[in-house]
């Protein structure tokens, strides 16, 4: 969220700025004819307290002179004023609310150097900031090579009978699914080894958040008020709390309102955790399979930092989730999002796009952000800057997925699975597997 008192000092800045984003009709001179009638109405309020405290004193002047002629209709005009000040106090909050509300629905700021679009098919292929593309390809696991037509993942599951589309839907509707045996271990597989490299060799630290958050939380990691239809909902006594999207929002919101020492940034925070989305304006999209899920596991990074070091930071991020990737041999190419493609709190996104031989094409497995100080301002996240007496500054926040681990486990078994119908297990996840080499098959 935006401080009013830059987009003034800034308002050139802000309206290119924002007027890079998709569907956004905002100007600076909106918001500040908000904000000019809040200074208003305290310059009157300002000048009705300050009257009223020199009436009072003339008050007690005129009882001194024994002038109650004076002294009545002095106490009149106070008594108006006392009357004005509670209204205008009122009417105060109702424009800050309103200046409030017109900010929260601001989405951020794209860097310079994000690409411009409208969609998916204006977003660049990223080669990392000193990359070129054949550095980037000896990093990135090949295509594999199939001598059979291959098949999409719930066509394998299904098959084998591990994967279950009909007795979810009794159990819950459409969009979730039922695994079981090998296939169920194999998903349970994916999750451990990711959490167990993000934490051993990435130096993130597990954690293990409430999957139910306030709305204060959803409000602070931009999730409220915007995207409300996207969330499940359910009721707390007489307060409602929502089943989390995504673990980036406790794991975010673990600095809330606080006032960290430089020192201790960066924190890194991983967890592995059920997901739960709506899916809302999706209908029609991805309907066959495990793709677009109501609920879906997802290893979650979370990093907190000063604004010096954030940008670095988001290269680390994407490098640790393209790490899982590369561990797993799965070929992936690695997009930035273009100005309309990029989400409400990022202001710059590397999406990684995994590649699906069932289906011929990239799909999305993990979204990487740097948010700057846009989700700081809404938690009240801050930290006081060593050796200075300077008052304490917003930290920036990334978040990143390391990686979906639905998604991982289609790309595992349309990128692994052998014409007999079986999915050899890459060696990355067989310790987890039992020393399992295979599963299914005839």
């Amino acid at each position: 969220m935006f401080d009013i008192k830059w987009i003034r000092a800034n308002a050139e800045t802000f309206d290119a700025a924002i007027s890079r984003r998709k569907n956004v009709s905002v100007r600076s001179s909106d918001l500040l004819a908000i904000d000019d009638r809040r200074r208003e109405i305290i310059v009157r309020l300002n000048e009705a307290q300050e009257k009223r405290n020199a009436l009072s004193k003339q008050i007690g002047q005129a009882k001194a002179q024994k002038d109650e002629a004076k002294a009545q209709e002095l106490m009149a005009e106070v008594s108006r004023l006392k009357d004005f000040i509670p209204t205008g106090e009122a009417e105060e909050r109702a424009v800050e609310a309103e200046l409030r509300s017109a900010l929260s629905v601001i989405p951020n700021l794209a860097l310079d150097e994000v690409p411009q679009g409208d969609d998916e098919h204006d977003n660049v292929e990223y080669f990392g900031p000193n990359g070129t593309s054949a550095t980037a390809a000896k990093q990135r696991p090949p295509k594999p090579t199939l001598s059979f037509a291959p098949k999409e993942h719930f066509e394998i599951g299904v098959a084998e009978n591990n994967m279950d589309f009909e007795v979810a839907a009794k159990l819950s509707g459409s969009r979730f699914v039922v695994l079981k045996g090998q296939l169920a271990r194999l998903e349970r597989a994916i999750g451990q080894f990711m959490l167990d490299l993000h934490t051993t060799e990435h130096g993130y630290l597990e954690v293990q958040p409430p999957l139910l958050v306030r709305d204060d939380a959803l409000f602070g990691t931009n999730q409220l008020p915007k995207f409300e239809e996207d969330l499940f909902f359910t009721s707390h006594g007489d307060s409602r709390l929502a089943l989390i999207p995504t673990a980036e929002v406790p794991l975010t919101n673990l600095v809330r309102e606080s006032i960290l020492s430089e020192e201790e940034l960066p924190l890194r925070f991983a967890a592995l955790t059920p997901c739960f989305r709506s899916e809302a304006g999706s209908a029609g999209r991805d309907t066959r399979g495990m793709l677009r899920q109501h609920q879906f596991n997802k290893v979650e990074m979370v990093s907190i930092t000063t604004p010096e070091e954030s940008i670095d930071e988001h290269e680390r991020m994407l490098a640790c989730a393209e790490t899982v990737l590369q561990r797993l041999g799965l070929h992936y190419r690695v997009m930035t999002l273009c100005t309309g493609d990029m989400g409400f709190g990022a202001r710059k996104t590397y999406d990684i796009e995994v590649w699906l031989p069932g289906q011929a094409t990239y799909r999305e497995i993990s979204s990487v952000s740097v948010c700057g100080d846009f989700q700081a301002r809404r938690m009240e996240a801050r930290y006081r800057p060593s050796g200075e007496k300077q008052a304490p500054r917003y930290v920036h926040t990334l978040n990143g997925s390391g990686t979906a681990v639905g998604r991982c486990l289609i790309a595992v078994m349309e990128n692994y699975q052998q014409e007999d119908g079986s999915v050899l297990i890459p060696e990355a996840l067989r310790p987890y597997m039992g020393g399992w080499t295979s599963i299914g098959g005839k």
